[in-house]
């Protein structure tokens, strides 16, 4: 996991508590280098360090870009609650749901964007927008699982992308360090929100 004299963007409990190095039992070759161990369930378990490393390097990343002209996409519930809290903050542009066909690529949609960066939560549910973003040149940082397919990513994000409490703790650091990172605020005791402000309110039935 992290080591003793590794500075961590939060503290380790609340890392593993929300469960944000559970994988799933399939790893794609791209993610194995991710991988810390597998657990006697059959779960890949993910880096702790890499994914904290990563986190605050996606949030100097997207410092260097003007809020609107970041696109956060999300698919999932628990993905939509988590992003769109995280571009009320930051003042980013949220784009839940279905990316639909030529949102970044056909200048005559009504819905036509160029983003100058993508942050993705899932490259499944959106490879739609990911498959554009690399045809126009749009740098994309992704949330990747275990099982996600890491083309076209610029900068990936190793973490559980699918729970509800792994996905609110990312997008807290995320829209923290993103602040820090501008300059809107010095310390991480002037970022006035919770963990749960990003959590989505209901629960996701299983099929």
């Amino acid at each position: 996991m992290a080591s003793e004299t590794e500075q961590l963007l939060l503290d380790q409990a609340a890392f593993l508590e929300a469960g944000v190095h559970i994988g799933t039992k399939v790893t794609t070759p791209g993610m194995r280098r991710f991988v810390y161990k597998i657990r006697e369930d059959g779960l890949f378990l993910l880096n702790l360090s890499t994914i904290n490393e990563r986190i605050g390097l996606a949030a100097k990343l997207l410092a260097r870009f003007e809020p609107k002209d970041i696109v956060v996409t999300a698919s999932r519930i628990y993905a939509i609650s988590a992003a769109s809290k995280f571009a009320e903050i930051t003042g980013t542009r949220p784009m839940p749901g279905r990316i639909m066909p030529g949102s970044f690529t056909n200048p005559r949609r009504d819905d036509y964007s160029e983003p100058g960066i993508m942050l993705v939560s899932d490259t499944r549910n959106e490879r739609q927008a990911i498959k554009e973003a690399s045809k126009t040149s749009i740098p994309t940082i992704a949330l990747c699982d275990t099982d996600n397919i890491i083309k076209y990513v610029d900068l990936i994000i190793p973490c559980n992308n699918k729970g509800r409490r792994s996905l609110a703790l990312i997008y807290y650091l995320l829209a923290r360090e993103f602040l820090r990172e501008k300059g809107l605020i010095k310390s991480t005791e002037e970022f006035n929100y919770k963990i749960s402000d990003f959590e989505a309110k209901l629960e996701m039935k299983a099929n």
